[in-house]
C-alpha cells in the first residue's frame, strides 16, 4: 500500500476540530491522536527494492536502491 498523504492530512484536520471543541486541556489527548495518525500513516508504506546489496556470506554492503510509496 502506498503512503496517503491527503488521508494523514483530513485525519490530522479532524483531530484539530475536535480540540477545538474540548473543554478541558486535551493535550495527551492530541498528541495520542496525533502520534496514533503519525503511526499509522509511516506503516502504511511501500518499500521499492530494486537492487544494490549483496551478503555473499558477510555482511551486507552497497549502496540500498529503491523508493518509498
Amino acid at each position: 500500500m502506498s503512503l496517503n498523504k491527503s488521508g494523514l492530512k483530513n485525519e490530522i484536520l479532524q483531530i484539530m476540530k475536535d480540540m477545538r471543541t474540548r473543554t478541558k486541556n486535551a493535550d495527551e489527548e492530541f498528541a495520542e491522536r496525533l502520534t496514533d495518525a503519525i503511526d499509522n500513516y509511516v506503516k502504511s508504506a511501500t518499500i521499492i527494492y530494486e537492487g544494490g546489496l549483496a551478503a555473499p556470506n558477510g555482511p551486507v554492503t552497497g549502496m540500498f536502491n529503491g523508493k518509498l510509496e
